[in-house]
């Protein structure tokens, strides 16, 4: 009997599934339905468009005829509002229903919205979709002057955008440093440097408690919490997600800021599963439930997912994630989870080489590398075999480090 397969969100966790479920079995009924009014596209490659490095063209991925080539029903502009688990059904915002055997939840998150007076006035931005980042790029092309709220990875994409346009900006960050639970004040000077050098001043101990609007509604201040106030005809927020779980409200599956998934990427419902950033997923590196929203562990989850839907329990999700920035002259780049952990280990090398490991249990669970990024391939190595290594730190964050130099014993079996 032929299966049908339904997939919400078409980002790259549920089109990479879309495309392994055709591959898996060529016969079943496929259909990728998602409220965005294009196909798949580089998430990672909009903010140099933004920038106005990119044109458009390279950043789009997949376009319709993609779909009608594997014989996979895109359906855009089309919102899910209900879903029916008993049933296996799925009801649009047009009410159509479509039935499903197996359900793939890939639905992501909506940018979370600063709770204070005026944030959404116009010059407002949040930077999660093409469509944001078309939006941004016509905008900060007219701006004198902007402010960024959101000390994380978004955020600093949002100053670097402003940066590449010339425009003068103030980044305001509520801790001593930008991305503060993964950096110490010492490695993030490496990148408040950097962001000096191209006009964006960060602001320490810093938010907005409210935004100024001239007479047509559109911002010109960002006040912060102690009065200070920052002229501002450009906005930009990243301080989050909220991930899209609305619609499995009234449905059993189990929900915990995402959609919680086993190692096969299953729900509690035998029939449905989750994949992408909305996912809180049986880590088996970590060896806890964990999210994580890079571009790389979205695809790979898309794909194992698809393959549990067909065969459930032929793969486990096992992956070390990996979130680079090129924005600067220096290179950096952040593996596993870098905010975790109860131990740590640090070392600076020179003005812009700088590395971090987060440990856990004794094992890397995670790490930051700023200049040089040659270690990684062995760091993650380290943390896929699930290796003991915090009593032997002074060699892991040697300058030039090789794993033979560390004594470690037979891997733990899996």
């Amino acid at each position: 009997m032929t299966q049908s397969y339904v997939i919400i969100g078409d980002g790259v966790a549920g089109s990479s599934a879309a495309e392994t479920l055709r591959e898996e079995d060529p016969d079943a009924d496929i259909t990728v339905i998602t409220d965005e009014g294009e196909a798949l596209y580089n998430r990672i490659l909009i903010k140099e468009f933004a920038k106005g490095k990119l044109p458009e063209a390279p950043i789009s991925i997949h376009d319709e005829s993609w779909y009608d080539e594997r014989d996979i029903d895109l359906q855009l502009n089309t919102l899910v509002v209900d879903i029916d688990v008993d049933g296996h059904t799925i009801e649009t915002h047009e009410g159509e229903e479509y039935a499903w055997d197996k359900l793939l939840v890939a639905t992501g998150g909506t940018p979370t919205q600063l709770p204070v007076d005026n944030s959404d006035a116009e010059g407002v931005h949040h930077f999660w979709t093409f469509q944001d980042a078309r939006a941004i790029k016509n905008h900060i092309e007219q701006a004198d002057n902007s402010v960024i709220v959101g000390a994380g990875l978004l955020g600093i994409d949002l100053a670097a955008i402003t940066a590449a346009q010339d425009v003068e900006g103030k980044y305001l960050m509520r801790g001593d440093c930008w991305w503060r639970y993964a950096l110490s004040e010492e490695g993030a000077e490496i990148i408040h440097e950097a962001l000096r050098e191209r006009d964006v001043e960060p602001v320490f101990q810093s938010g907005v408690d409210h935004f100024e609007t001239d007479d047509e509604g559109h911002v010109t201040t960002a006040v912060d919490p102690n009065g200070d106030e920052y002229d501002a005809d450009f906005v930009g927020i990243a301080i989050g997600l909220n991930f899209n779980t609305e619609i499995l409200q009234d449905t059993p599956i189990e929900t915990d800021d995402g959609i919680v998934v086993d190692e096969y990427m299953q729900t509690n419902h035998e029939d449905v599963f989750a994949a992408g950033d909305i996912t809180q997923f049986e880590d088996l590196i970590l060896g806890e439930r964990a999210q994580n929203g890079a571009w790389g562990s979205a695809k790979e989850q898309g794909s194992i997912a698809a393959q549990n839907m067909v065969d459930y329990g032929s793969e486990p999700f096992e992956w070390v994630s990996s979130y680079s920035i090129t924005h600067f002259d220096f290179p950096f780049l952040s593996f596993g989870h870098p905010t975790l952990g109860d131990d740590e280990a640090e070392a600076k090398y020179s003005d812009t080489e700088w590395r971090r490991l987060a440990f856990k249990d004794g094992r890397i669970v995670g790490g930051v590398l700023i200049g040089d990024l040659s270690p990684q391939s062995k760091y993650k190595k380290l943390m896929r075999e699930r290796r003991d290594v915090a009593d032997q730190k002074d060699v892991l964050m040697q300058q030039n480090f090789e794993l033979d130099e560390l004594e470690l014993e037979e891997a733990p079996a899996e």
